[in-house]
């Protein structure tokens, strides 16, 4: 079996699951948030129930629309809160503790190696980073995977991707999925495992691993996954706070793939995604005629600590340019606070950047940053569709911290290694 299948075995009592199978399996984290927990809590309701399977268990995070900036979102907000209130939800994160959820919960040693993970947003599927199974699902589902800690699944297949060879500078884990997904296209991988491996994937530390994994979905897939390796384990063994049991699951060297794909990546150019798409990357050099507006550097897929470093060695003793509005935005109160005790954000706030609480706000179009129309932004979030971030008539090009930053520089598309000179 497949890590993937291996995990789902262990989740219904079954010593083998293939491709295809319909099991009923056991949660061990469910997550929703302001957008979703209230639709969710309100089916609970529906369904019956007036508090979760296991307090311990499900996950809320206000990360999305907080902290609001409409009255629809405040009075959303305010219905969490009040179930919480009423319940006694342990793990409930609100303005003032809470991160981006897909930064929170590994950071705070909710989510582990070999669980099965749902959530109420796309991009759960970050947490296959850990070698754990996780997947975003829509609010009825949640829902009942909160009442009853069990859902049901079709096993995916796998597709294997080897990403041969050492990293060139100023490639990250943002570069190999934007150019593994404009290889395969934004439904290459539907309803699909994509499990990654190969030398450079174990050169990665594990905020590049997150990046590669959370951005599965915009390849369709059901799931993205790594296998546990010796930086995992480090990792499990700093955050595991809350002392979860773990399982490590890794493939047998005979599973069954649907695919394979191999790359070698040593003469890779950091990746720009083009609108309107994901899959529409381009080497960086091919955008270096267009003017900016904007840049992002946060979201769930890039505003880890590793990713605010690096956009930091390219801003430090340099200033942003007079027409481009930079903001920088840490994925939780921790990574705020490393941050600041490493001088980041000292280096943002003088080369004429902003700096936000945690939020997802600009990567979805909410609030904290949203375009007009015309407007063009280098953003390291992780889609570009039409209208994502403000007016259907503006432009995202999705690239690494290191592009972003350097783009951030000289108002234009911009390679990291120009900063070099």
């Amino acid at each position: 079996m497949t890590i993937t299948e291996k995990i789902f075995a262990a989740h219904c009592r079954r010593e083998m699951v293939s491709p295809g199978d319909q099991v009923d399996a056991e949660l061990d984290i469910v997550l929703a948030n302001d957008v979703t927990a209230p639709i969710a809590i309100q089916e609970l309701h529906k369904m019956g129930f007036d508090r979760f399977f296991d307090n311990d268990r499900v996950c809320l995070v206000m990360d999305h629309f907080a902290p609001c900036a409409t009255t629809k979102s405040a009075q959303n907000c305010k219905y969490v809160r009040n179930f919480v209130k009423d319940t006694g939800v342990k793990h409930f994160y609100d303005v003032g503790r809470m991160g981006i959820e897909h930064a929170l919960l590994p950071e705070q040693g909710i989510v582990t190696s070999g669980q099965l993970i749902v959530g109420g947003d796309s991009h759960t599927c970050t947490y296959g980073a850990l070698g754990a199974f996780s997947t975003g699902m829509g609010s009825t589902d949640i829902a009942a995977g909160m009442a009853t800690g069990e859902l049901w699944f079709k096993v995916p297949e796998s597709i294997r991707f080897v990403y041969r060879g050492s990293l060139p500078k100023y490639i990250t884990g943002k570069d190999l999925i934007l150019y593994t997904i404009g290889q395969i296209g934004v439904d290459g991988a539907l309803y699909k495992a994509m499990e990654f491996s190969g030398e450079a994937i174990a050169s990665l530390h594990m905020d590049g691993r997150f990046t590669m994994c959370n951005m599965a979905i915009e390849a369709g897939a059901k799931n993205g996954i790594i296998a546990p390796d010796e930086v995992t384990m480090a990792y499990v063994a700093q955050h595991n706070r809350s002392g979860r049991a773990y399982k490590i699951y890794s493939s047998d060297p005979d599973a069954q793939y649907s695919e394979t794909y191999e790359f070698d990546v040593f003469a890779l150019r950091p990746q720009v995604a083009f609108p309107h798409l994901p899959s529409n990357t381009k080497p960086v050099d091919e955008g270096a005629h267009i003017a900016i507006d904007q840049v992002i550097i946060g979201s769930c897929t890039n505003g880890r600590l590793d990713d605010l470093r690096a956009a930091a060695s390219i801003l430090r003793g340099k200033k942003v340019h007079p027409y481009v509005r930079t903001i920088v935005i840490p994925a939780t109160q921790e990574i705020y606070q490393q941050a600041m005790g490493e001088g980041l954000i000292d280096i943002f706030i003088d080369a004429g950047a902003a700096v936000s609480t945690p939020t997802c706000g600009p990567c979805f179009g909410g609030h904290m940053g949203l375009l007009a129309a015309g407007e063009k932004a280098v953003s390291t979030t992780n889609r570009n569709f039409v209208g994502r971030m403000g007016s259907p008539e503006a432009e995202v090009y999705l690239a690494s911290p290191y592009v972003a930053a350097a783009s951030a520089i000289t108002g234009k598309i911009t390679a990291p290694e120009e900063m070099d000179k």
